[in-house]
């Protein structure tokens, strides 16, 4: 009688500490790092031009390999001046779609078409290579995806990588991640996620993620997940304050009632320059999002 009484005690304990006897795949960094720089082989991902064709037949057929599903979402926007329309195209991974408990995990693929925050003024019409701003959160979820495939967790598991993101004018917060708004505007009375992160800018060699304002407002339990998750593991990069209020891809997420937090580094100098290129980045930055991202999937019931 003793010993089931214990038994009993283990199990509650268990239950409501949300244990979970899956074990947690291993991230690779430099899995995630090649495939930071495989994108960045591509020149600027601009939409419209030729390196932005060619890196999205790249992480198609990529996420192809891993993903139960994946479906490209094509969209038209507009931006620069003289203004001019072009395609995009977000793309939706899906990792068993037949569960109906799922986690949104996604980050912007594209980059900036000019350089305006570069010192130097010839560079600022220049386009800029999104090492950090694009390939970064990219590289984590292309490994996860790796993962997922390999090993598939408790629960279903969206990818999905947003376009037309970073073609914005500053004063101007709608002109900004376009490529999320699509999404949300088109699955708003269908798709209905337990939770969700973006990635942004998580490659900086010299990391120290934040908490972001909206975040924390209008998801905060999503907030504390992970920040609890990188305190377990070790993880001094996420840092438990708020710095920042960022109007990134995470926000028409919210408006649809996704919670959505962002994970963002934006103490970047390089940001929206023609610096922002790999060696600015590090492998084991990508790692250790990268592994607090694993956790929290293979540790969801």
């Amino acid at each position: 009688m003793k010993n089931i009484k214990i038994l009993f005690c283990v199990f509650i304990f268990l239950t409501l500490n949300g244990c979970n006897s899956q074990s947690v795949p291993d991230f690779d960094n430099e899995n995630a790092y090649n495939y930071l720089k495989k994108q960045c082989e591509f020149g600027p991902r601009v939409p419209g031009s030729t390196g932005h064709q060619q890196c999205k037949d790249y992480l198609i057929q990529t996420l192809q390999r891993h993903a139960d599903n994946v479906t490209p979402q094509i969209f038209m926007f507009s931006f620069g001046e003289p203004v001019r329309t072009v395609s995009a195209t977000n793309i939706i991974a899906a990792f068993q779609p037949e569960k109906s408990e799922r986690i949104l995990l996604c980050a912007h693929w594209d980059t900036r078409p000019w350089a305006d925050r570069d010192p130097n003024p010839k560079n600022i019409i220049k386009p800029v290579l999104g090492a950090n701003d694009g390939a970064s959160g990219v590289a984590v979820l292309l490994e996860m995806a790796r993962l997922f495939h390999i090993q598939k967790p408790n629960v279903g598991v969206d990818i999905v990588l947003f376009d037309a993101e970073d073609a914005g004018n500053y004063g101007n917060d709608r002109s900004w991640a376009k490529g999320s708004e699509a999404f949300a505007r088109e699955f708003r009375s269908t798709y209905f996620p337990r939770f969700g992160i973006l990635i942004d800018m998580i490659g900086d060699a010299e990391l120290a993620i934040y908490k972001e304002q909206f975040s924390v407002k209008y998801a905060a339990p999503v907030v504390d997940l992970v920040w609890n998750k990188a305190a377990q593991l070790g993880i001094t990069e996420f840092i438990p304050t708020i710095k920042f209020s960022v109007f990134d891809d995470h926000i028409p997420l919210l408006e649809n009632g996704i919670p959505c937090i962002d994970l963002i580094d934006f103490d970047y100098p390089y940001w929206h320059t023609i610096e922002d290129t790999p060696d600015k980045c590090s492998a084991s930055s990508l790692g250790k999002v990268g592994r607090v991202l694993t956790h929290i999937i293979y540790e969801q019931k």
